[in-house]
């Protein structure tokens, strides 16, 4: 591809970057931020320039916040002694658009996965089995992607947590084996929280 201006360039190689954008897609939205105003590129640089600065990992779940502790962990309303295990921050977004649960979240920012060098250590999984320790849980729900990986995961958790006292759960299988959590339609994904089962019974599956 050739290229007329050695900056367009450079701004096409960087927007290329983005997952799921191929060199032709980053020329075409490089072209529309040229065609706009100035004012709305500016706006957005400085969003993403802000979004870099200042949005921080809650203390608590590890979920994207604005302050030191997200506005789940925050709320009053929620139920402090059950926690729901995801992966990372867009299947906090996929359950919380169900309406379908009220209580907190522990985002493990990944899933165990030798093939990829991803062990427990590299995940967030220490301070979730402190929670337990401390006795701040009454109810882990296991929410990974059915996949391999997820279940080796939710396995490893549960092995770290099991002489302690506390429900473990998994969602209901209404999400297809191998499917991504935050590919489900909601619908599907609220019925699943809702009618999730004792974790205990899904390693007889």
């Amino acid at each position: 591809m050739e290229f007329s201006s050695k900056i367009l360039e450079k701004a096409v190689e960087e927007m290329s970057q983005l997952p799921g954008i191929g060199k032709r897609t980053a020329l075409r939205l490089v072209l529309h931020l040229m065609r706009q105003p100035k004012a709305q590129t500016q706006n957005l640089s400085e969003a993403l320039m802000q979004m870099r600065n200042d949005v921080k990992f809650c203390k608590s779940c590890n979920n994207l916040s604005d302050s030191e502790f997200c506005n789940i962990c925050s709320s009053p309303k929620r139920d402090t002694k059950t926690i729901c295990v995801v992966e990372d921050v867009r299947d906090v977004m996929a359950i919380e658009n169900t309406s379908s649960y009220q209580g907190l979240y522990h985002v493990l920012g990944g899933k165990i996965s030798p093939m990829d060098g991803i062990g427990p250590h590299d995940l967030s999984i220490e301070p979730l089995v402190n929670k337990v320790k401390r006795g701040e849980v009454n109810e882990l729900i296991f929410a990974l992607s059915s996949t391999m990986e997820g279940d080796t995961t939710n396995f490893y958790i549960f092995k770290q947590i099991q002489e302690y006292n506390i429900k473990t759960s998994t969602i209901a299988r209404g999400i297809s084996v191998g499917d991504e959590l935050e590919y489900a339609d909601e619908i599907t994904l609220g019925r699943s929280i809702v009618n999730r089962i004792p974790f205990e019974n899904s390693l007889k599956l």
